[in-house]
């Protein structure tokens, strides 16, 4: 695989100024800005590095458990009208595509001589993996997480701490994922010398939107190798992915952006309704401004102050999305949907009955906009199953006593 793909002509990827269009950049407070600048001119030297793209390839294939499958889901394309195929993330070690962003990202920090790593997790899948790789590699893990996260995704909390991971709660604003990661870049600024921030999305300041990306880049990788041999085509008629702030969705289009005749379909959360109050449909609410060191889209009232977001989806509950996404948002190159809440629900369930697959509550939103595509018998469409719904268990059982 090659992580250390030539973008530079392309118009979806990123520019050599950290930006997407008008979107990305890295508005950090002063005192972090040796860190990211380090970051920033490093990470591709390391990436081009034969060494660390075997040592990841190793990793991938030999601890995570790659490639993951891409199957074809024959009851779910009999009922929506198109051969349906799911990338099938939640195989991975520790039930999601957070693995491989993390492994990546541990192996750059051992390159920079961290010692010690923080993060920020949402549904705790992102957190599971960096406590995994932290305890793969001996070295010490903190994990900032919402209050409220940590009540609705006990599970994801218990295996942290069983792999040693410290969790931090955090305890302001609506105790989810945006604080989560405020806290985390408040120790990010407090210890810049020894520690690491394994960012988990493709947000965040430059170069984080792109290194997740790549690193992610191997789900579309493999989907082109794999469509190739169950399709004789490399290319898929339609992408799905759920977005948050867009880690597997990034992993999932990074090989088709530059592929128009291949359509790209974004579901975000809409929560109770978009217009409701209670949501995370960014491009639909969001307007242009900075949100943890980067410029992108997110929810704001007029004088700046961020719309606290709600989804039952504790990943996709945070308010903007990635500088990559904004941009593919604003150029039409992807199609923004929403899934509220409900309809997230009964895809959840309608997957389980007819696949025997329980899916992440994140990967669900996904599934919900099947309804809407207008399919046809001869597409083919390939949907990225993010993560297992073990993590979500207690939701499912709340709405199931209903």
């Amino acid at each position: 695989m090659d992580i250390a793909i030539d973008t530079s002509k392309s118009r979806y990827h990123v520019d050599k100024n950290g930006y997407y269009g008008r979107f990305g950049g890295a508005y950090v407070p002063e005192m972090l800005f040796p860190n990211v600048e380090e970051l920033q001119t490093k990470y591709m030297e390391v990436l081009r590095d034969p060494d660390f793209q075997k040592e990841f390839e190793d990793l991938l294939r030999n601890y995570v458990g790659r490639p993951s499958p891409l199957y074809h889901a024959k009851r779910l394309s009999a009922k929506y009208g198109a051969k349906i195929y799911l990338k099938r993330e939640d195989l991975n070690h520790t039930g999601a595509h957070k693995i491989n962003n993390t492994v990546g990202q541990i192996l750059f920090a051992k390159r920079l001589g961290k010692t010690r790593i923080i993060a920020e997790t949402g549904a705790g899948q992102h957190g599971v993996a960096t406590a995994t790789v932290c305890a793969l590699m001996g070295m010490e893990c903190v994990v900032y997480m919402g209050e409220i996260d940590i009540e609705r995704q006990a599970p994801n909390v218990a295996r942290m701490k069983m792999l040693g991971a410290t969790v931090v709660p955090a305890t302001s604003g609506s105790k989810t994922l945006k604080d989560a990661t405020n806290e985390a870049i408040r120790d990010w600024i407090n210890n810049p010398l020894d520690t690491h921030y394994i960012l988990g999305t493709a947000a965040g300041p430059h170069p984080y939107p792109d290194m997740v990306a790549r690193f992610q880049s191997v789900i579309s990788e493999e989907i082109k190798k794999q469509l190739k041999e169950q399709e004789g085509r490399e290319n898929p008629d339609i992408l799905i992915a759920c977005i948050g702030g867009g880690s597997n969705a990034a992993g999932t289009y990074f090989h088709y952006l530059d592929v128009p005749e291949v359509k790209i379909v974004a579901v975000e959360a809409g929560g109770k309704g978009v217009h409701s109050g209670f949501s995370a449909a960014t491009t639909q609410l969001g307007q242009i401004g900075i949100i943890h060191a980067a410029k992108t889209l997110l929810m704001q009232t007029d004088d700046g102050q961020i719309i606290e977001p709600h989804s039952i989806s504790a990943g996709l509950d945070y308010p903007g999305i990635g500088p990559m996404h904004a941009h593919l948002y604003e150029t039409g190159r992807a199609t923004f949907l929403d899934a509220t809440d409900e309809e997230a629900l009964a895809a959840a369930y309608e997957l389980s009955l007819l696949e025997g697959i329980i899916p992440a509550m994140e990967s669900a939103h996904a599934l919900a906009k099947l309804k809407d595509l207008e399919l046809k018998p001869s597409d083919v469409v390939v949907l990225c199953l993010s993560g297992r719904g073990d993590k979500d268990l207690n939701t499912y059982i709340k709405h199931m006593k209903k």
